[in-house]
């Protein structure tokens, strides 16, 4: 049966009214310095039956009906959203990043899915009348589900945050992104063995064959596709139209391994978030790539999903004041004090683990994933879907408010408090280390310079410390009493291994004392915050004497 031109035309203007909702409330959010996913979902529960459906019925029905061809084409739409979301967030996940963070990274990681993982689970299963669990033939089914979903961190809202608050690229920052990619690799594979117990696509193959498949898979994949990859990756940037070619071959292996996993039983999402850190891995992937990838998913197509979350049920008369509290608090304690003792046992100061356990509690997209095919298969009630997106919605919007309140104690941790004018220092070395060395030489003669410019290229070295709009911040925690704080500013540029893969023009040389960990990280964002636009920081190139410089910077 085909669609007829009226409902083709209803089709594409229920997509522009989608698009257009999703913008119109992720740019308030944004504004809000909140992210844009919450704006977008909050969009969806406008449009859809809660809102919209109660107070203008014929719109909702016109426009997002429940069933007929309209609402067949919507589904997949956002089924292939879902599944372009997953494989951008593999391509989000840097495996080398993990490595390097190590113990703290995986500690947290671990601890903050263990802990919230058995609370849900003890907590589903001895009382599943509380979550609504609508077959008690599946009760331990039922509860493997809860404990997963409010054990699962959400990697792209993380990111926004951290790279809101101007703390990426700080020990605290690397060790939430870090644990928090490790964190969606571990959770994916635990969804991979929920979704085929749930049975979602009536597989051919049985549990054991299912886990076997995708064990195989996994192996061949990052064992033999990942070395492929990396020889066809130069080829295709050099050889055939770029960035069209490079696109076409991600989108076609995502696609690929979506449909294998969806055929032996698993989601097709797995599929694609497995081949999306394969890709993502591969040192020959150009980052103005991956931006071109992640800007046209995030912009076009993960929108269409995260409104569509708001259209499948009414979010008031399914809500359950009692069911939602209990989801909250649960998610809230399991993940704050999973990860917070996991960062804590790793040698991180009180504050500083708390702001690693307020970061990894953002949710959103896993969670909600799950919870549709959940919802679909009648394995959890509308009521408990409701409550997920309630705590996936409310975890994202406090994490970062949370965190900035942590960070905060203007009176001794600002940047005018340690730089002066005789601390600012033109000059055209083309070498950075040379230039990391000059900084240094500019230091206090009572402080080993030797051990601090160990400390300093031993960071550089970990992760480099280039951040944005030509900023860079060589740091390190070194034996002295108050902070140190040297600026060069050197117009030629040179590679920090900045974000926006700019040369770094003016580079901060930050040591602060080593028993102060909270001291360096408020600093660090205090001096970020400063390099916000580009266009106004391009305005200090032109100054040419240390006071004039330091009087501009104040001003920015």
């Amino acid at each position: 049966m085909q669609m007829s031109a009226q409902q083709i035309a209803v089709f594409l203007l229920s997509i522009s009214i989608m698009l257009f909702a999703a913008k119109f409330f992720g740019e308030i959010l944004n504004k809000l310095k909140q992210p844009a996913i919450v704006g977008e979902m909050l969009a969806g529960i406008i449009l859809g039956p809660t809102i919209f459906g109660y107070l203008i019925p014929g719109f909702s029905e016109t426009f997002f009906p429940q069933s007929g061809l309209i609402k067949i084409a919507l589904d997949g739409i956002t089924t292939l959203a879902v599944v372009m979301l997953l494989l951008v967030s593999g391509l989000e996940v840097d495996l080398s990043m993990v490595i390097k963070q190590g113990r703290a990274a995986i500690t947290t990681s671990v601890l903050g899915i263990i802990i919230p993982f058995v609370i849900g689970f003890a907590a589903a299963y001895y009382s599943p009348d509380l979550f609504h669990a609508p077959d008690n033939n599946r009760i331990f089914l039922f509860a493997l589900f809860t404990g997963t979903a409010l054990s699962i961190s959400a990697l792209p809202v993380i990111a926004k945050t951290l790279v809101d608050l101007n703390i990426f690229k700080t020990p605290v920052g690397l060790t939430i992104i870090s644990a928090a990619m490790f964190n969606d690799v571990i959770g994916w594979l635990i969804f991979s063995i929920i979704l085929s117990m749930m049975d979602v696509s009536h597989s051919i193959f049985n549990f054991m064959q299912t886990s076997a498949l995708i064990f195989a898979f996994i192996v061949i994949l990052f064992f033999v596709g990942r070395k492929i990859i990396n020889r066809i990756l130069p080829y295709l940037q050099t050889k055939i139209s770029y960035p069209g070619g490079v696109l076409n071959f991600i989108f076609i292996l995502g696609f690929l391994g979506a449909a294998f996993t969806e055929y032996i039983g698993v989601h097709a999402i797995f599929g694609a978030f497995l081949v999306g850190i394969a890709i993502g891995d591969s040192v020959h992937l150009k980052e103005h790539t991956r931006e071109v990838v992640q800007q046209f998913v995030n912009n076009i197509f993960a929108p269409l999903f995260f409104v569509s979350i708001g259209l499948r049920v009414n979010f008031i008369t399914n809500f359950d004041p009692v069911l939602t509290i209990v989801v909250l608090i649960l998610s809230f304690l399991g993940k704050i004090i999973g990860c917070t003792f996991g960062a804590k046992i790793t040698g991180f100061s009180k504050r500083e683990a708390l702001m690693i356990g307020f970061g990894m509690n953002s949710r959103g997209a896993m969670e909600i994933i799950l919870g549709i095919l959940a919802l679909q298969v009648g394995l959890i009630s509308e009521a408990f879907f409701v409550a997920l997106v309630s705590m996936a919605l409310l975890t994202s919007l406090t994490s970062g408010p949370v965190i900035n309140a942590l960070l905060k104690d203007k009176k001794t941790k600002q940047l005018f408090n340690f730089l002066s004018p005789k601390n600012i220092i033109f000059t055209d070395i083309l070498s950075k280390d040379e230039l990391i060395y000059h900084l240094i030489e500019h230091t206090p003669n009572k402080i080993n310079k030797k051990e601090v410019l160990s400390k300093v290229m031993e960071r550089e070295e970990a992760i480099p410390t280039g951040i944005a709009n030509y900023l860079a911040i060589p740091h390190a925690r070194v034996n002295i009493d108050k902070p140190i704080i040297i600026c060069a500013v050197n117009k030629i540029g040179l590679p920090f291994s900045a974000f926006d893969e700019t040369l770094s023009r003016i580079i901060f040389l930050l040591l602060t004392p080593e028993n102060k960990n909270e001291l360096q990280l408020q600093l660090l964002a205090d001096i970020s915050k400063k390099f916000q636009s580009r266009e106004k920081v391009e305005q200090l190139f032109e100054l040419d004497t240390p006071e004039k410089f330091y009087s501009a910077l104040k001003k920015l």
